[in-house]
């Protein structure tokens, strides 16, 4: 199972794309666990995630928080501004399946 762990600004615009996400797993038959969390536990995540999505609204923290995933192996994406605002939750979860690979 893939760990998927999103973080904004206080981990609550997140949370319905999570659901939307989750949605799209299920209907593909994906086994995938999504949380949101505030930026400020990125710390306290980094080791269940196998990445790490940031919202748009946090893309700033992007080179320090890589830093923090390197020596990990685990990356840092940041959710696209559109598929953000329009709740993709397919769009994001195959992006995030992708960068996976």
């Amino acid at each position: 199972m893939k760990n998927i762990v999103l973080c904004c600004a206080a981990g609550m615009s997140t949370s319905m794309l999570v659901q939307r996400m989750q949605d799209a797993a299920q209907k593909k038959g994906i086994e995938v666990s999504i949380k949101a969390v505030p930026v400020a536990e990125f710390k306290e995540n980094l080791d269940s995630a196998d990445i790490i999505l940031l919202g748009p609204q946090v893309k700033y923290e992007q080179a320090k928080l890589q830093a923090l995933a390197d020596p990990q192996g685990k990356k840092v994406a940041v959710i696209d501004m559109m598929d953000y605002g329009m709740m993709k939750g397919d769009a994001v979860l195959e992006k995030a399946l992708k960068l996976m690979e």
